[in-house]
């Protein structure tokens, strides 16, 4: 018992360390974020249709700091983030082959998504979630959809958010800019 509750001490704080020496701040999600998956945790396997036809799965998203944006057309939160998605983050670095930014697009079809891209002057990719199936790979039954989850090279959950708040956005924006540097 004392020897795995020392393996359990040093892997934490292996994780600390880790987190320390990216200068990734170190994030305690609130129970009612709704998450299921956790900070620490490999991404799960998803694959994504984007609204133009192409098909991303995780094993393509490997090497590459992936920001998966959480929306739906009828969410008025969501509306009032992704412009500062688009501005902010999206123009900042579509060029960094080693980024990528993906709306998913919560159980809506094709057509209704690409309306809203237009409506919102969106250009970063969305891909269609059909019945919620990759939203309820990351979060709870019922739970929220204006969510925001950062992935590092190593396809580990480094960052999530929740609703609009800025310092959260801006502290996300940071997190991002880290994980390109290094």
């Amino acid at each position: 018992m004392k020897a795995t509750l020392t393996l359990f001490a040093l892997a934490g704080f292996f994780v600390w360390a880790n987190a320390q020496s990216t200068g990734i701040p170190r994030q305690e999600i609130p129970a009612d974020y709704g998450y299921i998956v956790k900070i620490g945790q490999q991404m799960p396997d998803i694959e994504l249709m984007l609204t133009d036809g192409t098909t991303i799965t995780t094993d393509d998203l490997k090497g590459k700091v992936v920001m998966l944006q959480f929306t739906a057309s009828w969410c008025g939160v969501c509306r009032r983030e992704m412009p500062h998605i688009e501005n902010e983050i999206w123009q900042k670095h579509k060029n960094n082959e080693d980024f990528v930014l993906i709306g998913i697009d919560m159980d809506e079809p094709l057509e209704t998504v690409k309306k809203f891209a237009a409506k919102m002057e969106i250009t970063y990719p969305l891909a269609l979630d059909p019945g919620g199936k990759i939203f309820y790979t990351f979060a709870a039954k019922g739970a929220g959809v204006t969510r925001n989850v950062i992935i590092n090279r190593e396809g580990k959950i480094v960052y999530m958010t929740r609703l609009f708040k800025e310092e959260e956005f801006n502290e996300m924006k940071e997190v991002i800019n880290l994980l390109l540097e290094n």
